[in-house]
């Protein structure tokens, strides 16, 4: 295929061509999403439910379970439907709108963990100014941004993609229709207007970086002033799931992206795709909901299950 306008359909690289083993990626696929679908909602619901939970730190923490869903629902389904059925293909529309939907996911979940950052800061710096700082319709304005902003960069990104000319057929070496595996089929005079927009997307990942290390290094100052031994694992409990959540985002979607592009299909690009596209999603309700003690309260009395207990 010598150009965009003739290409109808993408061919994604699927996990095997043995049908038992297409049966038991079907299988784990569909476990880790009904994992992430039941953790995120558990915590939605419990949110929704419990006033107690009505603050700006659960509010976000809410938003971010929604965005969870929303990310691991863009590749999981048809990937799976794909190794059920015994085929490869997307079509050019699904794959346009894979691509726009995980940036937006994926991006607005990173500023999101920005905010939570912040939100930590001033409830841990600045107590006493929190809930004028931190009061609802700021809370709503700092979501809102996000997620419109995210909009336009995803809505930006994912045309630039699929403008550029592709001259290296229609094979996506990858089990959804990731951005760098796209680019390996741009012609090169294409190639470049698009990873400049790439660079862009790093450059403002990376400020967020920043700023959460330099929030989080504040944190760590105001806490070890405090002279309680049991005040300062207390305070610091609070923000432990935060770095956990960020630290294992950060991990997998570095990795992901600074390891070269290989010419030909990988097990390890498969391995990293799952890494930073599925685990996330699962993982965060696990680590929210673990470390968090009115969560466990509130789930407790939600569901009644004895995982959720007190100690």
């Amino acid at each position: 295929m010598s150009n965009q306008t003739t290409v109808t359909e993408f061919l994604l690289l699927g996990f095997s061509d043995v049908r038992e083993l297409q049966i038991l990626h079907f299988i784990v696929f569909l476990v880790l999403y009904l994992a992430a679908l039941t953790g995120n909602l558990l915590i939605i619901i419990a949110i929704a439910l419990d006033y107690h939970l009505h603050t700006p730190m659960y509010f976000f923490l809410m938003s971010l379970s929604i965005l969870d869903l929303g990310s691991i629902s863009v590749t999981i389904p048809k990937s799976m439907a794909n190794s059920l059925m015994n085929t490869r293909s997307i079509s050019y529309s699904g794959c346009v709108a894979q691509v726009f939907f995980f940036i937006f996911f994926a991006e607005t979940d990173f500023v999101l963990l920005t905010i939570m950052a912040y939100d930590r800061y001033v409830a841990i710096c600045k107590p006493l100014h929190y809930e004028t700082i931190m009061n609802r319709r700021a809370c709503v304005q700092m979501a809102a941004s996000a997620w419109i902003s995210v909009v336009l960069y995803s809505s930006l990104h994912t045309g630039y993609t699929f403008s550029i000319t592709f001259c290296g057929g229609n094979m996506v070496d990858q089990f959804f229709c990731e951005i760098p595996q796209l680019l390996k089929l741009a012609c090169s005079n294409s190639y470049f207007s698009e990873v400049g927009l790439i660079a862009f997307g790093v450059c403002l990942t990376l400020s967020c970086f920043v700023f959460i290390i330099v929030t989080y290094v504040q944190i760590l100052t105001t806490v070890l002033r405090i002279p309680s031994e049991q005040g300062r694992h207390k305070t610091f409990s609070t923000c432990l799931p935060h770095l956990i959540v960020i630290s294992m985002f950060l991990s997998t979607a570095v990795f992901a992206h600074m390891k070269p592009i290989s010419s030909s299909p990988s097990a390890l690009d498969l391995v990293v795709a799952v890494l930073y596209s599925v685990l996330p999603p699962v993982m965060n309700p696990i680590i929210y909901s673990m470390r968090n003690k009115e969560i466990k309260a509130s789930l407790r009395k939600l569901t009644g299950w004895r995982l959720f207990n007190k100690n």
